[in-house]
């Protein structure tokens, strides 16, 4: 089912907060989200320094239920599914069979043979397509609950002190896990996840009881002296620059395999050998010829002089030849300069390597360095 409606694109159940809070909406992937609720700057330091609520309602949420459910995740996600254990995350790439890359996603594993995965709300009809092609030879149901539920990532160093207040379970939490919270008389999925490089947690929950349950579990949220504020599209993006977290259409398409991007922990390329009935995932093959060969290219770090912030698509260049392509840039709110991720030949690829980008209407110098830009405290 797509996200946008006959009128246009779809309001997430968090709307009313949106109009209270005077987001400034954009069509996202077919949903209408907040860019903005003031300045981009501002949000982006209250996530790095109290807490920054987003709605996240847009990412696809699929559930896996059946025998076979884990078998089958196992057949198309490149991370091992089998082994993990009830209130565990992990994230994993969905890959076509010639390595790349069809989305990252993170993989919940509920009760027994029942898994949630949380995806892209652009590859979410693509991801439907993939799984219903798949699927035939497995004892697994495959639901959609992305229109009945909402979700939302509330992040910063000062979050779980504010859940302490409501809840000792969930500040107790370790990183990539969840917990099924009772909240009046809906269930919540509360995770200890999130896409900014802090600390946090996205929460899961009915979406007919979103916004009366997310009011009462912050209380004061949004008010001027709320450790947490509302936060829009744009400050997420430059927290999950800032964090080198990659961002698909940009880090990641189906051209790009996940190894080249720095995320060989999350591929395991002896999948089946350690246990037969799990088997290999799509794309593993080539996968592992990437591995025996080297990659051409990797994604590194650029740090440019001056003040303009490269875009995707401009040229990384080393004197006159073409060594690479930036797939992200923004000025860093938390450094104060600009800073890009692209993709160079692995020859130019060791950090403090001097290139240029071409901005257009000028060549400026750059410098290759390690990802991430930022790293919490």
């Amino acid at each position: 089912m797509s996200s946008t409606t006959e009128t246009g694109p779809r309001n997430t159940p968090f709307e009313k907060l949106h109009e209270r809070f005077g987001g400034q909406m954009v069509d996202y992937a077919g949903w209408n989200l907040p860019l903005r609720f003031g300045s981009v700057i501002e949000e982006h330091r209250a996530v790095r320094a109290s807490g920054g609520l987003f709605d996240v309602s847009h990412m696809g949420r699929l559930r896996f239920m059946g025998p076979d459910a884990c078998r089958f995740l196992d057949r198309v996600c490149t991370r091992q599914i089998h082994g993990m254990s009830e209130g565990q995350c992990r994230y994993s790439l969905v890959c076509n069979e010639q390595g790349g890359c069809r989305d990252d996603v993170l993989v919940y594993r509920m009760e027994s043979e029942s898994y949630l995965m949380v995806c892209n709300a652009a590859n979410r009809d693509k991801l439907i397509a993939h799984f219903a092609e798949h699927s035939p030879d497995f004892d697994v149901s495959i639901d959609d609950q992305t229109l009945a539920t909402a979700m939302c990532a509330i992040q910063g160093p000062r979050v779980m002190d504010l859940i302490g207040g409501v809840s000792r379970e969930i500040p107790a939490l370790k990183r990539f896990r969840f917990t099924i919270k009772d909240l009046m008389v809906i269930k919540v999925i509360v995770s200890r996840t999130g896409y900014t490089g802090e600390d946090g947690v996205e929460v899961i929950l009915d979406a007919k009881m979103a916004t009366p349950a997310l009011e009462m579990f912050l209380k004061d949220f949004g008010e001027n002296d709320s450790m947490v504020r509302p936060c829009g599209l744009a400050a997420r993006d430059t927290l999950r620059l800032e964090a080198a977290m990659p961002l698909y259409g940009h880090e990641l398409t189906e051209d790009i395999d996940p190894l080249s991007a720095g995320l060989g922990f999350a591929v395991k390329l002896d999948k089946g050998v350690e246990h037969p009935e799990v088997g290999g995932f799509i794309g593993q093959q080539a996968l592992q010829e990437v591995a025996d060969r080297g990659p051409a290219r990797r994604l590194v770090g650029l740090l440019p002089e001056g003040r303009r912030s490269p875009r995707q698509h401009m040229q990384v260049l080393d004197g006159d030849r073409v060594v690479g392509e930036v797939t992200s840039g923004c000025l860093s709110p938390t450094l104060d300069r600009p800073i890009a991720m692209a993709y160079v030949d692995v020859a130019c690829c060791s950090p403090d390597t001097s290139l240029q980008i071409d901005l257009g209407r000028a060549k400026v110098p750059a410098t290759t360095c390690e990802l991430p830009f930022y790293k919490r405290p």
